[in-house]
């Protein structure tokens, strides 16, 4: 897995904030436009970016991240590719409740799932080894391209597992990691192997 030699550069940037956010709803499946803030959240990490040499967006199809990665490739002067590989994790029967709510009703589950999803699944969520394989599949086909500067617009889910299968770290450990709406984490990869350079970058928000 992972064996091109190229140095490579992954900008992974969740979506901003979509209406399901503010309202603190469990989206997964789901979808939401987004919020006032979050066109201007999206506008903001563009404007982060124009130095970057992006050459390729790669995008979820889901609104409120297709509506942040537009809102960026206008700035920017490119095309977004759309990939289904990049849609949000599935939390099956849990979607569309709140997230409090869930901790205060189904607190021990839910903080069993948060701790170690691969041993403490939601009820009818998407399975797991699916959720991985398609993940890698993605990062493969990506390192395998031409492009060098990359950009992936996604969601929480996927982009924490991206970063936990990049370094090595176990699906077990996906909600180990935190990214805000328009958080920055950056990827190397080079000689085959991933470096962490920036993990939920927010200095282009810093006068919201």
């Amino acid at each position: 897995m992972f064996t091109p030699s190229e140095t490579k550069y992954l900008y992974l940037l969740r979506h901003a904030q979509s209406e399901f956010n503010e309202k603190g709803i469990f989206q997964g499946r789901l979808d939401s436009d987004l919020t006032p803030l979050g066109f201007v959240q999206a506008r903001l990490s563009a404007q982060d970016l124009i130095d970057k040499g992006i050459e390729v967006i790669y995008s979820s199809p889901q609104r409120r991240a297709y509506k942040t990665a537009i809102t960026i490739a206008d700035l920017l002067g490119l095309e977004v590719v759309l990939d289904e590989r990049l849609r949000e994790m599935s939390f099956g029967e849990y979607e569309g409740k709140s997230f409090w709510e869930l901790v205060e009703k189904e607190g021990e589950l839910f903080r069993a799932w948060l701790s170690n999803p691969l041993k403490n699944s939601l009820p009818t969520q998407e399975d797991m080894g699916a959720f991985k394989e398609r993940v890698e599949n993605f990062l493969e086909d990506v390192l395998s391209s031409d492009y060098k500067n990359i950009l992936v617009v996604a969601h929480g889910g996927t982009l924490h597992a991206m970063v936990c299968l990049s370094l090595g770290l176990g699906l077990e450990n996906l909600w180990n990691i935190h990214m805000d709406n328009t958080g920055f984490t950056l990827l190397k990869y080079h000689l085959g192997k991933f470096e962490l350079r920036h993990l939920n970058w927010l200095c282009h928000r810093e006068n919201l």
